[in-house]
């Protein structure tokens, strides 16, 4: 039977890995049944033709404070975990996690119940949970709020692992200042994903966390020791460690493309980069200013600062991410799409097929142009996606 199934053409089809031409990505049911070269295309299924640019799969975006007006930190709740994941959606990112920044203690629980809940409740694109914060370094707290920054107690450990538990992804950004390695390696074992940022360490520091099961980075560059002569810091570590992966503001202002090219021919793998939108409330909205605990935030020529000029998170969305990495050619098509699609997955070890296209996932994709300025065409689930 074929009347549940449509088959997109398009010249070109990302899977996720790489490209396929004079192809068809069939949908069924919300799911994708398979690509297909267009010669064998059963002549009974419905098509959508969609001439120029190219599908790939939804993005993948391990870091959103907020979206469509809304923070995750001003309201723990289902319905603005839908409000921020629809916003997201409507820009390409079709699989999100929600992130907390530093915070009293009380909205860690309150985010883990409402993720859940949210999960429960069958939202759209709520891939987990990440928490950003509060056990960070005040000396590299950028944004944050030094007043909620504090070491991790046993209190939290039980709190996190309960979290780990309950959601299918709990990815934690910690200072060494502020968690042992002890602390880390019960983390892990729990199956949280730790992430190392806002932090000092120097790279012996970054080896105990590793070794303990540290495998991330947040926002490389940014809020981090740097790279030095004598000591190579957590940029250093990021790039050097194989067990680390990065996520990357690719807007030019975190980190200056230059850096960001560096960085990409450097990095020792298996751990790769990715892209992250550390996105905030205006994200898929118009606002123009917002507040961030009591501070206001002015969103200006792509940038979004504190008053006193402190970048708080980015006015960006993954597909200007990826365009700006092949324009400054230091990526082609598809390792610029992968960093924002398969390799995030494969960061929060996904095993349901986010960011990929291939037969029984989700059928989350995208029509884009990536030599052009106009927006992504979304599909989620199988059914248009349209913003608002």
């Amino acid at each position: 039977m074929t009347e549940h199934r449509t088959a997109y053409l398009c010249p070109r089809i990302f899977d996720g890995a790489a490209f396929q031409s004079d192809s068809a990505l069939i949908v069924e049911r919300g799911r994708i049944l398979a690509i297909v070269p267009t010669g064998d295309l059963d002549d009974t299924i419905p098509r959508r033709s969609l001439p120029g640019g190219l599908l790939a799969p939804g993005f993948v975006d391990l870091q959103v404070n907020g979206g469509g007006g809304v923070m995750l930190n001003d309201d723990q709740s289902v319905d603005a975990l839908r409000r921020i994941a629809r916003a997201h959606a409507t820009l390409g990112a079709t699989s999100i996690l929600p992130t907390l920044i530093t915070d009293a203690p009380e909205k860690t629980i309150a985010a883990i119940n409402a993720v859940e809940a949210a999960i429960a409740a069958d939202i759209p694109g709520i891939a987990g949970l990440h928490l950003e914060g509060p056990h960070l370094s005040v000396a590299r707290k950028g944004a944050h709020e030094a007043r909620f920054i504090r070491p991790m107690t046993d209190r939290d450990v039980e709190i996190l692992i309960d979290g780990a538990h309950r959601l299918p992804v709990l990815k934690m950004t910690v200072a060494v200042e502020n968690v042992t390695p002890a602390q880390i390696r019960q983390l892990t074992n729990a199956g949280l994903i730790i992430s190392l940022g806002h932090t000092q360490a120097s790279a012996a520091q970054v080896q105990e966390a590793v070794d303990a099961g540290a495998t991330c980075v947040t926002h490389l560059f940014n809020a981090m020791s740097q790279l030095g002569n004598r000591e190579p810091g957590l940029v250093g570590s990021a790039i050097c460690q194989p067990e680390l992966s990065a996520g990357l503001i690719a807007d030019g202002i975190h980190a200056h493309p230059d850096s960001i090219g560096i960085a990409l021919r450097a990095k020792a793998g298996p751990g790769r980069i990715f892209l992250v939108s550390d996105a905030m409330a205006v994200a898929g909205s118009d606002l123009t200013e917002f507040h961030l605990g009591g501070r206001k935030v002015l969103r200006r020529e792509g940038r979004l600062t504190l008053e006193d000029g402190t970048l708080a998170g980015a006015d960006l969305d993954q597909l200007t991410a990826i365009r700006n990495l092949i324009g400054w050619g230091f990526a082609d098509p598809a390792g610029a799409l992968a960093m924002a699609t398969s390799i995030p997955a494969s960061v929060i070890g996904d095993s349901t097929g986010l960011g990929r296209l291939e037969p029984g996932v989700s059928a989350d994709f995208l029509h884009i142009e990536l030599d052009g300025t106009g927006p992504a065409t979304v599909w989620q689930r199988g059914v248009a996606v349209t913003a608002g």
